[in-house]
Protein backbone atom coordinates (compact mmCIF):
# COMPACT_ATOMS: atom_id res chain seq x y z
CA UNK A 1 0.00 0.00 0.00
CA UNK A 2 1.33 3.38 -0.96
CA UNK A 3 1.59 6.43 1.29
CA UNK A 4 0.94 9.99 0.13
CA UNK A 5 4.06 12.14 0.02
CA UNK A 6 4.22 14.78 2.75
CA UNK A 7 3.15 17.64 0.47
CA UNK A 8 0.89 15.62 -1.83
CA UNK A 9 -2.81 16.45 -1.70
CA UNK A 10 -5.05 13.34 -1.78
CA UNK A 11 -7.77 13.07 -4.41
CA UNK A 12 -11.33 13.23 -3.06
CA UNK A 13 -11.94 9.46 -3.00
CA UNK A 14 -8.69 8.75 -1.15
CA UNK A 15 -9.43 11.60 1.26
CA UNK A 16 -12.84 10.25 2.29
CA UNK A 17 -11.67 6.61 2.30
CA UNK A 18 -8.86 7.53 4.71
CA UNK A 19 -11.50 9.08 6.97
CA UNK A 20 -13.57 5.86 6.74
CA UNK A 21 -10.48 3.89 7.80
CA UNK A 22 -10.04 6.22 10.78
CA UNK A 23 -13.75 5.87 11.68
CA UNK A 24 -13.31 2.06 11.67
CA UNK A 25 -10.92 2.40 14.62
CA UNK A 26 -14.02 2.94 16.82
CA UNK A 27 -15.56 -0.42 15.81
CA UNK A 28 -16.22 -2.87 18.63
CA UNK A 29 -16.64 -6.02 16.52
CA UNK A 30 -14.09 -8.74 17.19
CA UNK A 31 -14.24 -10.09 13.62
CA UNK A 32 -14.11 -7.07 11.35
CA UNK A 33 -13.41 -3.35 11.81
CA UNK A 34 -15.61 -1.44 9.37
CA UNK A 35 -16.04 2.31 8.97
CA UNK A 36 -18.44 4.24 6.74
CA UNK A 37 -18.62 7.90 5.76
CA UNK A 38 -21.61 9.39 3.94
CA UNK A 39 -20.71 12.35 1.76
CA UNK A 40 -23.01 14.76 -0.03
CA UNK A 41 -21.68 17.64 -2.09
CA UNK A 42 -18.12 16.88 -0.93
CA UNK A 43 -19.21 17.33 2.70
CA UNK A 44 -19.37 14.63 5.36
CA UNK A 45 -22.96 14.33 6.57
CA UNK A 46 -22.69 11.16 8.68
CA UNK A 47 -20.29 8.46 9.84
CA UNK A 48 -20.73 5.01 11.33
CA UNK A 49 -18.78 2.00 12.50
CA UNK A 50 -19.85 -1.51 13.41
CA UNK A 51 -20.75 -2.25 16.99
CA UNK A 52 -23.54 -2.94 19.44
CA UNK A 53 -26.54 -0.58 19.51
CA UNK A 54 -26.36 2.28 22.01
CA UNK A 55 -26.60 1.14 25.60
CA UNK A 56 -25.96 -2.53 24.88
CA UNK A 57 -22.74 -4.38 25.74
CA UNK A 58 -20.03 -4.44 23.09
CA UNK A 59 -18.52 -7.62 21.69
CA UNK A 60 -15.12 -6.33 22.85
CA UNK A 61 -16.46 -6.60 26.40
CA UNK A 62 -18.55 -9.80 26.34
CA UNK A 63 -17.37 -11.74 23.29
CA UNK A 64 -18.79 -12.49 19.87
CA UNK A 65 -22.18 -14.21 19.72
CA UNK A 66 -21.06 -15.85 16.46
CA UNK A 67 -17.80 -17.29 17.80
CA UNK A 68 -16.84 -20.39 15.80
CA UNK A 69 -19.42 -19.75 13.08
CA UNK A 70 -17.96 -19.26 9.57
CA UNK A 71 -18.04 -15.78 8.04
CA UNK A 72 -21.31 -15.02 6.30
CA UNK A 73 -23.29 -17.69 8.16
CA UNK A 74 -25.91 -17.16 10.88
CA UNK A 75 -25.52 -13.39 10.64
CA UNK A 76 -28.85 -12.97 12.46
CA UNK A 77 -27.01 -13.91 15.68
CA UNK A 78 -24.75 -10.86 15.46
CA UNK A 79 -25.56 -8.31 18.16
CA UNK A 80 -23.85 -5.48 16.28
CA UNK A 81 -25.16 -2.93 13.83
CA UNK A 82 -23.09 -2.49 10.69
CA UNK A 83 -21.15 0.66 9.86
CA UNK A 84 -23.30 1.57 6.87
CA UNK A 85 -26.51 0.99 8.88
CA UNK A 86 -25.22 3.20 11.68
CA UNK A 87 -24.23 6.00 9.29
CA UNK A 88 -27.67 5.89 7.61
CA UNK A 89 -29.47 5.72 10.97
CA UNK A 90 -27.54 8.66 12.41
CA UNK A 91 -28.36 10.78 9.35
CA UNK A 92 -32.05 9.90 9.72
CA UNK A 93 -31.99 10.54 13.46
CA UNK A 94 -30.79 14.09 12.90
CA UNK A 95 -32.97 14.80 9.85
CA UNK A 96 -30.12 14.85 7.32
CA UNK A 97 -31.06 13.96 3.75
CA UNK A 98 -28.67 11.52 2.10
CA UNK A 99 -30.56 11.37 -1.21
CA UNK A 100 -27.96 11.25 -3.99
CA UNK A 101 -25.05 10.86 -1.56
CA UNK A 102 -21.95 8.67 -1.73
CA UNK A 103 -21.01 6.21 1.00
CA UNK A 104 -17.33 5.39 1.50
CA UNK A 105 -17.02 2.06 3.30
CA UNK A 106 -13.88 0.21 4.26
CA UNK A 107 -15.59 -3.01 3.07
CA UNK A 108 -18.09 -3.89 0.36
CA UNK A 109 -21.47 -3.56 2.11
CA UNK A 110 -23.26 -6.82 2.94
CA UNK A 111 -26.65 -7.58 1.40
CA UNK A 112 -28.52 -6.22 4.46
CA UNK A 113 -26.66 -2.90 4.26
CA UNK A 114 -27.05 -2.85 0.46
CA UNK A 115 -30.84 -2.84 0.92
CA UNK A 116 -30.61 0.10 3.33
CA UNK A 117 -28.28 1.94 0.96
CA UNK A 118 -30.74 1.54 -1.93
CA UNK A 119 -33.76 2.57 0.15
CA UNK A 120 -31.98 5.59 1.63
CA UNK A 121 -31.33 7.09 -1.82
CA UNK A 122 -27.53 6.77 -1.78
CA UNK A 123 -26.38 6.67 -5.41
CA UNK A 124 -22.70 5.72 -5.15
CA UNK A 125 -20.74 3.23 -3.04
CA UNK A 126 -16.94 3.32 -2.84
CA UNK A 127 -15.25 0.52 -0.93
CA UNK A 128 -11.73 -0.65 -0.13
CA UNK A 129 -11.91 -4.36 0.83
CA UNK A 130 -14.08 -6.99 -0.84
CA UNK A 131 -16.67 -8.89 1.20
CA UNK A 132 -17.84 -12.40 0.21
CA UNK A 133 -21.47 -11.50 -0.54
CA UNK A 134 -22.43 -11.81 -4.21
CA UNK A 135 -26.06 -10.96 -3.40
CA UNK A 136 -24.88 -7.53 -2.27
CA UNK A 137 -23.50 -6.66 -5.70
CA UNK A 138 -26.70 -7.89 -7.34
CA UNK A 139 -28.85 -5.73 -5.03
CA UNK A 140 -26.76 -2.64 -5.82
CA UNK A 141 -26.59 -3.22 -9.60
CA UNK A 142 -28.56 -0.03 -10.36
CA UNK A 143 -26.26 2.31 -8.48
CA UNK A 144 -22.58 3.04 -8.96
CA UNK A 145 -20.44 0.62 -6.91
CA UNK A 146 -16.69 0.82 -7.24
CA UNK A 147 -13.67 -0.54 -5.47
CA UNK A 148 -11.17 2.24 -4.89
CA UNK A 149 -8.12 1.82 -7.09
CA UNK A 150 -4.66 2.99 -6.08
CA UNK A 151 -5.61 3.57 -2.45
CA UNK A 152 -2.97 5.56 -0.62
CA UNK A 153 -2.68 6.14 3.09
CA UNK A 154 -2.43 9.71 4.31
CA UNK A 155 0.75 10.01 6.36
CA UNK A 156 -0.79 11.23 9.61
CA UNK A 157 2.56 10.96 11.42
CA UNK A 158 4.07 13.58 9.13
CA UNK A 159 1.07 15.85 9.65
CA UNK A 160 1.14 15.45 13.43
CA UNK A 161 4.89 16.06 13.61
CA UNK A 162 4.26 19.46 12.00
CA UNK A 163 1.77 20.29 14.77
CA UNK A 164 4.21 19.13 17.44
CA UNK A 165 6.87 21.36 15.92
CA UNK A 166 4.39 24.25 16.16
CA UNK A 167 3.83 23.71 19.86
CA UNK A 168 1.14 21.02 20.22
CA UNK A 169 2.01 18.96 23.29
Amino acid sequence: MEIFAENQRPDIDNYFMNIAVLVSSRATCLRRKVGAVIVKGKQIVSTGYNGAPQGLPHCLDIGCAREGIPSGERTELCRGAHAEQNAINFAARFGISIEGATVYSTHLPCSWCAKSIINSGIKRVVYLVDYPDQQSKEIMKNIKVERIENFKIINIDAILSTYYQQGLR
